[in-house]
């Protein structure tokens, strides 16, 4: 498959978010004049983005709600359950293991780890934090897909080697640092400071 920009992947899960509520009120159709004002974007990048997979819509009638929906699911990987390792048993990594939407997306989580002794052990609903130790022979066992990292700063290159070693081949990380991974490993970074200034800007520039 042809390579495809992050900030694509990223418009196109926009987009089914969109198409979702729209046809939870009850509309069949939408325009990419209508897509491209919820998603902050022009018509053009709404066309060339979905172009990239294909042929959708008919000039003049826009796009069938449910059929560009259920293609949009597809293109991102959403028709097939998950395996999701959480890595790190602090409060972020509590608050993602509990979020119910995640489940709904097909994103499973089987496993959440940490190094910590006070941590492991621990119940968590229907989890049990286990030693990081036991990552490897559980991925194995388990088959984990992905593994959400949300340890400290300074641990996070080590515990990603591990992950690594586990086989797992996507990993999201929370920590603010550059990983070194393997080319057929994929990272993607969740930089809450930076999303945070990225707001500050939008307030301190607005209306000039």
């Amino acid at each position: 498959m042809k390579r495809i920009a992050e900030s694509t992947v990223r418009r196109l899960s926009l987009y089914l978010s969109f198409l979702e509520d729209t046809e939870r009120r009850g509309l069949s159709t939408i325009s990419s004049d209508e897509l491209a004002r919820l998603g902050g974007t022009t018509s053009a990048q709404v066309r060339k983005d979905l172009s990239l997979f294909g042929s959708f819509g008919k000039r003049g009638l826009g796009y069938a709600v449910p059929e560009l929906s259920e293609k949009l699911r597809e293109i991102l990987g959403l028709g097939r359950d998950w395996k999701v390792a959480i890595v790190g048993a602090g409060k972020i990594g509590a608050a993602l293991a509990r979020y119910r939407g995640f489940a709904e997306r097909g994103f499973h989580v089987a496993g959440v780890y940490d190094s910590d002794d006070a941590k492991i052990g621990k119940r968590w609903e229907s989890l049990t934090v286990r030693s990081i130790s036991e990552l490897e022979k559980d991925s194995s066992k388990h088959g984990y897909d992905i593994a959400v990292v949300a340890t400290p700063a300074e641990s996070t290159p080590a515990v990603v080697k591990q992950v690594v070693r586990a086989g797992i081949k996507a990993i999201l990380n929370f920590a603010p640092v550059q990983l070194s991974v393997p080319s057929d490993v994929t990272v993607r970074n969740v930089n809450m400071a930076m999303e945070l200034e990225g707001l500050s800007f939008a307030l301190t520039n607005r209306g000039e």
